[in-house]
């Protein structure tokens, strides 16, 4: 993996979203996101939430840039800038060309296409401008509104990974699914 600072950039997703970097204007998204049921298990969203809690959420995602380790972005609101959830690119396997991501909305930003649409804008940069030849990202089988988010993005499921991951206390089988820059045109 490529060491370097990433810059976060601006991405227009539609015209009604834009996904930019985290800063602590954000922290009420982060304290809507802890007090769901699902979010803090699988992700760094700190449950319960303190301010001190949701600003070190808020420097997580700053490091992750400034390491080279992916993309955080916040998807927002382009009418009034409210913050409504996160999409995530992460380079751990870039040297490899395959990339993953990552996708969470807060409970009142879901049933509206904004995860689609953000996840879309991103996969079409990661694919077309930063040339990663393969993006991946993994479901829990039971989460099928994020199964349909992926399939309307254009990833292809290609299989159960049998016990893949961690998930609060317990390990958990996950979809994988996959999108390549061939897939594009």
């Amino acid at each position: 993996m490529d060491s370097a600072r990433l810059v976060v950039p601006h991405l227009a997703a539609g015209d009604r979203l834009v996904l930019r970097a985290w800063d602590f204007d954000d922290l009420p998204l982060v304290r809507e996101a802890s007090s769901d049921s699902y979010i803090p298990l699988i992700t760094t969203i700190p449950s319960p939430y303190s301010q001190e809690a949701g600003e070190a959420f808020v420097r997580r995602q700053w490091e992750r840039a400034s390491t080279g380790a992916g993309y955080p972005f916040v998807i927002a609101r382009v009418e009034d800038g409210r913050p409504l959830g996160m999409v995530g690119l992460w380079l751990n396997e870039r040297d490899e060309g395959r990339a993953s991501l990552g996708y969470w909305l807060a409970g009142s930003a879901r049933g509206q296409g904004i995860a689609a649409e953000a996840l879309g804008a991103v996969v079409r940069w990661a694919l077309g401008g930063l040339r990663i030849p393969r993006l991946e990202l993994y479901v829990e089988p039971w989460n099928a509104a994020s199964q349909r988010t992926a399939e309307r993005v254009g990833f292809e499921r290609e299989g159960l990974l049998r016990s893949w991951q961690q998930v609060g206390e317990e390990r958990r089988d996950m979809l994988v699914y996959s999108m390549l820059g061939v897939d594009l045109s």
